[in-house]
This record gives structure tokens, C-alpha cells and sequence, in this order.
């Protein structure tokens, strides 16, 4: 097992110290260098098999010991020239100028790639590092890790209990092919390394199956109670799973292909291309576990093509036979199901800012965050500021009214801000989230807009409470003009084709619009009920929802327009229009996502 990695200038990673566990999950947006560092590791293990290959039992030489390492060694690493391998592409530094023989010329270092592995094997713990050092676009060399500077410098030793180490790289899968031919297990690690999972999938099941079929020939007249084999567990996972029955791969020596095919509920047996992603993906891990043991497993996305529910038991049941099986996971993931259930057993590690532990809060901080969800403090910690709002509409809302002013919010609003809905209009449920999120990112800040509400707010706290001066935010788009224009405008009609939509199509869409706002209008009247043009109105509820219902009725359509389309009618309100309480709260939210007193 892997205990801690320390990476310095490799591709997006400069300088980190990761430490790892049994069980590790890397969470972090996209380019955040998660996938990285799982390279990192994978360009530690070649290093290190380069090196007991080549030198492994030598004394060292006085010159610089070194192997040799080819662009072409690097199947998990694909890239067109090796100067991407270094972080920001810089190879040497600029040392000054040299003025041998009275002439100035200038001088460089190479910049090296550090990678430093600590582990424990069989109970002893040891390090090994190893320093890349680039020589040409195809090529470069790999030694044991400096521990002093200088021409002759004092190098790491590489430990015996290293030499056992097994990395895998399994990228997620991809379509499976028609046809698989059999490889030898150095080809589908190539292949593996490579990202070609399609290509493997069911030599991964054979290896398993023939594997298996050994050990229960060898067993024969043992117990009655013996331990299932490895084929069926895997067999029963993917029943309990998927209800499928998987059955045995079969070699086709004529043809050198595998085939294989699976039962489903009906008892109609199908070829395994004609299965779903999600269960060649639970598929391909589970057979790669189970014909792999004693492996550090590098798994890039495994929950992809997985829906949520699955992507916690997959999860949960990777890292039970990752233990079964003495390996250890380490897998990078978007995914929030997976993030709140590691958080919880294992190990999490965030890659925002410098890589680091999210799962080691304190017993305080870690009962909030249970409460709450690691997701949501990930995401606290990536954008430092959090918007409450009553949901998603007022959020598109908000965003429409910032396009029309050209407000400088619109870019912070637009960019994956941290919003949390609270669809009750509960001050109290707000206060819970953020002062919960505090407990662990103490400078977070947040703002929240609830609709009008009949108690005051607090002020001076760290999140910041206003309300609607209106009752709740589609007042400050609900005028007859801008309805008026929304039905005659061609964007939001049923026609794709401007030609079609005729000035007739318009005056019809205008006089079915105003006949029912003329409709709903009066029957509130009539009910008593306040004006729908009157400020205290809860417009969509009383006025809105009834109104586009009677408009798309009197246009023999299906109402296209809901309560969660109404930002589009914001679209249609002219600057002029706009309330300034809009550009107020607009104000208000780009200060505090900018974190300006």
C-alpha cells in the first residue's frame, strides 16, 4: 500500500504533497489536476520498473546513474512531445552568464520532475523517490531522487519492498467492440493503459473465469461450504445489480476471439455489446479487481455512466473487494454521491488550491458536514461565497435582468456560482446551511434574497439578508406590455421558420394573449383579489400560472410556458423597464462574491 505522494513540477501539479489511504477518492472541477496526479503515480511506477530492470543489484557508477526512458513507455500518459510532461513546459532555468574564455555565454539547469512514493509492505514502511530529466521530445531520463545538490549529489536508495508494487490505470469505458480478439496480459495492460477498455472487457471476464475454473477443479471433494469463486462473485454482484445473468466467456480458437453473453429477466440471452454503459462499467471493475489482486488500482471516473443511486453501491462494493482482494483504490470522481459517501469511510482528497484532506475536520465540524454534505463544502471551499435563493427560476431571472443592464455581476452569476435553493422562503433554513458551512470554511460569505417576508432579517452577521420590496421576484417582470410582447414575438412561437410566422400568426398570438389577461384580470376582480398588477400579488401563483394556461388554450397548444420558463419573460423587459431594486441586488451580490467590504 501507498501511503503519500510528492509531486513537483509535473504537468498542472508544481509543488503538492498528497497523503493516501486505503481508499482515496480526488475530487475537483475539471482541470484541476486530479487525473494528474494519478498520472504522476503511473510515471513513478515506470520509473521504478525501468530502473530494477536496467540497474537493480549495480552499484552505482561515479557518473550520474540514469535509464532511459521513451515517449512511447508511457501508455497511461499519452502526449505528442515530452515537454508537456513539465509544468508549464519549462525544461531549464536560467542561470546567468558563464565568461569562459573571456567570452559571455549563457547559462542553464534542468528543471527535473520530482516524484517521491512512501509506502508500507508487509508492516515495513519505506520511500522511494525518482527525478525525470528531460533530454529530447522522445526521450528522457529517469534516476533515483537527489538528497543533496551538486554534480556528484547523494541519491535515494530504491527499497526491495517497493519492487512489489503493481499500479493500474483504468480509464472509464468506452464503446464496446463487436469483436474482441485474445490478448496476452502485457497487451490488455497496454491496451488498459491506453484508455482502449472497450477493447478488453471480455478478456478481463476470462481471466477471471479461467482463474476460477482452475481453482474449483483443484478443490474437487473439498467442503460443501467453500468460499464462492472469484467468477461467482462477480456473477452475483452483477445479478444483484443489474438482474443479468452473466454468462461464462467462451475462447473461440478458430476465429482467436473471446465472445460472451449475458441473460436478462425474460430469460432472452443477448451478446454483452447490446448491455448498457453503466453495466459494462460495473462489469469492467469488477473483473479487473478480481483478476488483478495486490494491485494499487488507478480509477479515473469509475461512477461514469452510472445514475446516482448506482453510483454509491459501486462504490461501496469496489472498495469491499479492493480489501478482499489486498489492493488499494484511488479514484478520481465528480461525482457527489461518492464524494459525501468516502467523506463518511474513507479518504477524500479536494484539489482546490494545493491538494488536501477534507474528510479530517474536527467531531463539530464533521457533524455539520454530515448534516449538510461534503459536496456542499467542496463546493464552499471552491467558490469561497454562497447565493440562497428561492430556486432556480429566480437565479435565470436574476441572470436575464444582468444581460439586459450589462451589470458586471452577470460573469459571476454565469460562472457555476454556489447556489443553494430555499424553496420554502425560511430565513431559519439558510442560516442552518451557511452557519453550518462556517463551522468548517470560516471566511466563507453568502448572500440570500427571499420573497417579501412579514418579520425583519438580522444584519450584521457574515451572511448577508435582504428581501423583495415586492412579493417575490416575477412582480418585477409581470407588466401587459411585456406579456404582449412575448406572444408576438417569433423566438418563443411554435414556428421554426420565420417565413411561416406571418403577421396574421402575430395579431392572433396578441389578441389571444390580451383576451386572457382581460380574463384572469377580471375573475380576480370579481374574487376579490388583489390586482395582478398590485405589488403584495403573488404573481405566479395567482396570475401567471392561470393566465398561460388560458392563452395556450385559446391557441389549441400545450402550455409551453411554466413556472420554471418565466425567466424568459425577463428577457423581454427593456432596460428602461427594470426596477432599480434589480440593480441594487445585483450590486449586493457581486460584492459579496468578490469579497469587497
Amino acid at each position: 500500500m501507498i501511503t503519500r505522494i510528492q509531486i513537483k513540477n509535473f504537468k498542472k501539479l508544481h509543488d503538492v504533497d498528497i497523503e493516501l489511504g486505503k481508499a482515496v477518492v480526488f475530487i475537483g472541477q475539471n482541470n484541476s489536476g486530479k487525473t494528474t496526479a494519478l498520472q504522476a503515480l503511473a510515471l513513478w511506477e515506470i520509473g521504478l520498473k525501468k530502473w530494477n530492470e536496467k540497474r537493480k543489484d549495480r552499484s552505482s557508477p561515479e557518473k550520474r546513474p540514469a535509464v532511459t526512458i521513451n515517449r512511447n513507455d508511457l501508455i497511461s500518459i499519452p502526449i505528442p512531445y515530452l515537454k508537456l510532461l513539465w509544468h508549464d513546459m519549462r525544461i531549464s532555468n536560467f542561470k546567468g552568464f558563464s565568461d569562459k574564455a573571456k567570452k559571455s555565454k549563457p547559462t542553464s539547469e534542468r528543471i527535473k520532475i520530482d516524484i517521491t512514493v512512501d509506502g508500507i509492505t508487509n508492516g515495513k514502511p519505506w520511500s522511494c523517490g525518482f527525478e525525470f530529466e528531460y533530454a529530447n521530445d522522445e526521450s528522457f531520463y529517469c534516476r533515483p531522487l537527489r538528497l543533496s545538490e551538486g554534480k556528484q549529489p547523494q541519491r535515494m536508495s530504491v527499497p526491495i519492498e517497493s519492487s512489489d508494487i503493481k499500479i493500474a490505470f483504468l480509464h472509464p469505458m468506452s464503446g464496446l467492440a463487436a469483436v474482441e480478439p485474445i490478448a496476452q496480459p502485457g497487451r490488455i495492460n497496454v491496451l488498459l493503459g491506453e484508455g482502449q477498455t472497450a477493447q478488453v472487457l471480455r478478456n478481463l471476464c476470462y481471466q477471471t473465469y479461467e482463474e476460477s475454473r482452475a481453482t474449483n477443479l483443484s478443490l474437487i471433494g473439498s467442503p460443501a461450504d467453500q468460499k464462492k469463486s472469484k467468477w461467482e462473485q462477480l456473477t452475483s454482484h452483477m445479478k444483484k445489480l443489474f438482474g443479468v445473468e452473466i454468462l461464462p466467456p467462451k475462447y473461440i480458437v478458430e476465429r482467436g476471439e473471446i465472445t460472451m453473453r449475458y441473460n436478462e429477466i425474460n430469460d432472452v440471452e443477448l451478446d454483452i455489446s447490446s448491455s448498457g454503459r453503466g453495466l459494462q462499467q460495473t462489469l469492467l471493475l469488477l473483473a479487473y479487481l478480481y483478476s488483478n489482486p495486490k494491485t494499487i488500482l488507478l480509477l479515473d471516473e469509475p461512477d461514469a455512466h452510472l445514475e446516482i443511486l448506482r453510483q454509491r453501491q459501486i462504490y461501496q462494493l469496489i472498495t469491499e473487494i479492493s480489501e478482499q482482494q489486498g489492493s488499494q483504490i484511488i479514484a478520481a470522481s465528480h461525482s457527489e454521491v461518492v464524494l459525501n459517501d468516502a467523506a463518511d469511510r474513507d479518504m477524500v482528497i479536494a484539489f482546490v488550491g494545493k491538494p488536501h484532506r477534507i474528510d479530517d475536520r474536527g467531531s463539530q465540524v464533521v457533524k455539520a458536514l454530515k448534516d449538510i454534505g461534503y459536496d456542499q463544502y467542496y463546493m464552499a471551499e471552491q467558490k469561497g461565497w454562497v447565493l440562497y435563493l428561492e430556486g432556480s427560476t429566480d437565479l435565470a431571472i436574476l441572470k436575464s435582468f444582468a444581460k439586459t443592464l450589462k451589470h458586471p455581476a452577470l460573469e459571476v452569476l454565469e460562472n457555476a456560482p454556489f447556489f443553494h435553493p430555499i424553496g420554502n422562503n425560511v430565513p431559519s433554513e439558510a442560516r442552518r446551511h451557511f452557519f453550518g458551512l462556517v463551522e468548517a470554511k470560516k471566511d466563507l460569505r453568502g448572500i440570500a434574497i427571499f420573497d417579501k417576508l412579514e418579520l425583519e432579517l438580522q444584519t450584521n452577521t457574515p451572511i448577508v439578508e435582504v428581501m423583495w420590496r415586492k412579493r417575490e421576484i416575477e412582480n418585477y417582470l409581470c407588466f401587459p406590455e411585456i406579456l404582449l410582447a412575448y406572444a408576438s414575438s417569433i423566438e418563443n412561437s411554435t414556428y421554426q421558420s420565420p417565413n411561416l410566422f406571418t403577421t396574421a400568426e402575430s395579431e392572433r398570438r396578441t389578441v389571444a394573449m390580451k383576451e386572457s389577461i382581460q380574463e384572469i384580470t377580471k375573475a380576480l376582480k370579481t374574487l376579490n383579489k388583489p390586482s395582478p398588477w398590485d405589488d403584495t400579488t403573488k404573481v405566479t401563483d395567482a396570475f401567471l400560472d392561470p393566465l398561460f394556461e388560458k392563452y395556450f388554450e385559446k391557441l389549441n397548444l400545450d402550455n409551453l410556458l411554466r413556472k420554471t420558463d418565466y425567466h424568459i419573460l425577463a428577457g423581454f423587459v427593456p432596460v428602461e423597464k427594470i426596477d432599480k431594486e434589480i440593480v441594487a441586488k445585483l450590486d449586493m451580490i457581486l460584492k459579496v462574491a468578490s469579497g469587497k467590504k
